[in-house]
């Protein structure tokens, strides 16, 4: 489980920034005051067009950035003040992939599973069923850097959750993908449901949120509009698809209309 109250992330600008930016305002508030819960055996999807403050809260939640206010719970731990025990619940999976270019995934699935702490036996076990879901067995003992984007993509999620974890984060996980690969990401989300996992992703596949998702979160400007169920945001649309309703709810918040 996921419980988030009245987060919010600051940051200071630079002298180049604030030129850039044209402003003398000294802090950024990417992140302002956000509250919701994520519950075990569900997808809750983060919804939000391009700096909304998505990738920011999700990093929070991964404890990569430590909030300026708010508390963020993961399984019953205190995420800001406990961070490695945090980390220790979490899978964490963002588009920008941070692979070893000489390691092999069967090498870097390793090293990372010794870093958890995992068992052996036991490592080769959850491998094996992560390769099998992910046809990852051609290509596990090649160079990580010779690999293709999609299986590179591939590679992250086994090391995401080769140490079991109780929470998982996905950012935008099937952006730049192929189909095929696409599709076995978004098996093994349906796969993490029904485990009783808690998962929580980001994507702007309107596609993937409507197959996937019980529960939503739309914010714009690092405010949140919207914290429910998909069965109520689908019975009180305005428009007839979500990527509409999507779209007319962040063009009412900034035209200032309630």
């Amino acid at each position: 489980m996921i419980k988030v109250s009245q987060l919010r992330k600051e940051f200071e600008l630079n002298r180049q920034q604030r030129k850039e930016l044209n402003t003398e305002v000294r802090l950024s508030i990417a992140v302002d005051g956000v509250s919701f819960e994520c519950q075990p055996g569900k997808v809750f999807s983060l919804l939000g067009p391009n700096g909304a403050g998505k990738t920011t809260t999700l990093r929070m939640l991964a404890t990569i950035f430590k909030p300026s206010s708010g508390t963020i719970e993961i399984s019953g731990v205190n995420a800001v003040k406990e961070q490695q025990k945090a980390r220790e619940k979490i899978g964490f999976l963002t588009g920008s992939t941070g692979l070893y270019a000489r390691l092999t995934p069967n090498e870097l699935i390793a090293y990372f599973s010794d870093l958890y702490g995992v068992e052996r036996q036991l490592m080769e076990q959850r491998k094996l069923k992560l390769y099998d879901l992910l046809d990852m067995h051609d290509f596990q003992n090649k160079r990580i850097g010779k690999l293709s984007t999609g299986m590179k993509q591939k590679v992250s999620i086994c090391r995401t959750m080769i140490h079991d974890p109780e929470v998982l984060i996905f950012d935008e996980p099937t952006s730049g993908l192929d189909v095929i690969t696409a599709e076995n990401i978004i098996k093994l989300i349906q796969s993490c449901k029904e485990e009783g996992k808690t998962v929580i992703f980001s994507s702007h596949i309107m596609s993937e949120v409507d197959l996937l998702c019980d529960d939503l979160a739309i914010i714009d400007k690092g405010k949140l509009l919207y914290s429910g169920t998909m069965e109520s945001f689908r019975i009180n649309m305005k428009e007839a698809n979500l990527t509409s309703e999507f779209i007319r709810i962040i063009h009412d918040h900034r035209q200032g209309i309630a």
